[in-house]
């Protein structure tokens, strides 16, 4: 069981590594095009892990309070969403292809906040893996170590663009591939710290664990809507981001249906 956990941990980031990767093997910078769609299927599959993985548990583990099942899904759906409001204005970070920063006023550079942007999106991935874990852990929760894997893989195979469009762009601006490599890497580390410190807050906080997962659902949200749509649809117009988000979606819902 210890090592299935530890794999399960360190997937996403693993995915990120391998992303970051591409800019040693990658001569140009990566299209825009290409860019939309990666963007496209990374929301495509939080989104899909969202409801599979996260929203409909939570809802599993009130199902015998009848209407009222939908109550923590809710209001830890809406606490999510809050949480990573409240991150971005308290964080200066820069979104890609944006000029402006955001979040309060910093003499951080421009790469430092392009990777604060990422760590922001990422944390929320890492909290959602450490809290099915959790339900895994807790072992009369309903969740287990199949669907714990599931998402850890799906949110592993959305990291590998991530770490892409982090690391190629650095690598444009003029960095190192190996600076643009450990930069990209690095975005993801937070994530396997997030899943951690969910799992020691779960242990403490058993009955909070099907709010918890909404939480991580609504956190999930709030990147897709805020960070991931938006850097997808900037610039000429395009349909790649949509079937990007559909097969992402697609992939998503059926690891999940079938493998949890």
């Amino acid at each position: 069981m210890n090592s299935d956990i530890l794999l399960i941990l360190s997937m996403p980031l693993a995915g990120t590594v391998l992303g970051s990767a591409f800019v040693f093997f990658m001569k140009e910078q990566m299209s825009q095009l290409l860019q939309k769609a990666l963007l496209g299927f990374a929301s495509g599959v939080m989104v899909a892990a969202s409801i599979w993985s996260l929203i409909i548990p939570s809802m599993e583990q009130w199902a015998d309070m009848g209407k009222w099942q939908v109550f923590p899904a809710a209001i830890g759906f809406a606490i999510g969403i809050a949480f990573l409001l409240l991150l971005d204005h308290i964080t200066p970070h820069l979104h890609l292809g944006s000029v402006k920063p955001e979040g309060p006023r910093s003499r951080l550079s421009r790469t430092a906040m392009l990777i604060l942007a990422v760590t922001i999106h990422n944390f929320p991935e890492g909290m959602a893996v450490g809290v099915v874990v959790a339900g895994v852990l807790q072992g009369d929760m309903g969740i287990s170590i199949a669907a714990a894997t599931t998402l850890s893989l799906g949110i592993a195979i959305q990291n590998i663009p991530e770490g892409a469009i982090i690391s190629m762009p650095l690598k444009a601006e003029g960095k190192s591939k190996w600076y643009s490599f450990v930069m990209g890497s690095l975005s993801g580390v937070v994530e396997p710290v997030g899943s951690a410190l969910v799992i020691l807050l779960a242990a403490l906080l058993t009955p909070t664990l099907p709010f918890m997962l909404s939480f991580a659902a609504g956190a999930m949200f709030y990147v897709v809507i805020e960070e991931l749509i938006p850097e997808a649809s900037q610039g000429e117009h395009s349909d790649w981001s949509t079937i990007g988000f559909a097969i992402g979606f697609l992939l998503m819902m059926t690891l999940d249906v079938v493998l949890g």
